[in-house]
């Protein structure tokens, strides 16, 4: 997570990266850049309260890894982990609302892997429908990057979409974080002295 002040803005701006959540009741300015990742913007707009994600998975890859991850990667848990935030900081879980964006097919995955960008928006689609949460603006799919910029007081957002292969540095940022997320599972050693259950 990347704080700087925008003189253009003349606000406080907080930028997220793949794997992060940020709430704020400050006014704060929330900027981040989705290809195949997915952003869901919550705010409750009497208290001036909003806050945002940014994932790539809708779900645990390998269950057994839960405790040893950067659980903000995952769609529910970033879901979870951004209204909880929220309640904390005083918003009302009924006046909640949303803006989705996000699910572009900007990466290449592997045949294996399955649908991604499209589990991606399903994910969040139903997620938010289950909640009881209405979304407004909703921009996803494509083959665009985008570059979002939430007013967490106001609850306005900016999107400007762009040509993902052509901005390398966030085109390589993603791809590296996708692949951290897709690494390769490495047996564990068994330790010698364990007990084996037959």
């Amino acid at each position: 997570m990347k704080r700087f002040y925008s003189h253009k803005l003349r606000r406080h701006v907080v930028m997220l990266r793949a794997g992060e959540y940020y709430v704020s009741d400050t006014g704060e300015v929330l900027y981040t850049l989705l290809g195949s990742c997915m952003a869901v913007c919550l705010f409750d707009r009497e208290r001036g309260i909003g806050g945002m994600n940014h994932f790539l998975l809708p779900g645990m890859v390998h269950p057994d890894e839960i405790f040893t991850s950067e659980v903000g990667r995952y769609g529910m848990y970033a879901m979870e982990l951004l209204i909880g935030e929220l309640i904390k900081r005083g918003a009302r879980r009924e006046k909640l609302h949303a803006k989705v964006f996000g699910g572009g097919a900007v990466l290449k995955f592997r045949d294996g892997d399955g649908d991604i960008t499209g589990s991606n928006v399903r994910f969040t689609t139903k997620f938010l429908e289950l909640e009881g949460i209405p979304t407004g603006i909703r921009d996803v799919g494509g083959n665009q990057g985008r570059k979002i910029l939430f007013f967490t007081d106001t609850a306005k957002a900016l999107l400007k979409r762009f040509n993902m292969e052509k901005d390398l540095q966030t085109f390589e940022e993603e791809r590296a974080y996708k692949s951290r997320v897709f690494y390769p599972r490495k047996p564990k050693p068994r330790d010698p002295g364990s007990v084996i259950l037959f």
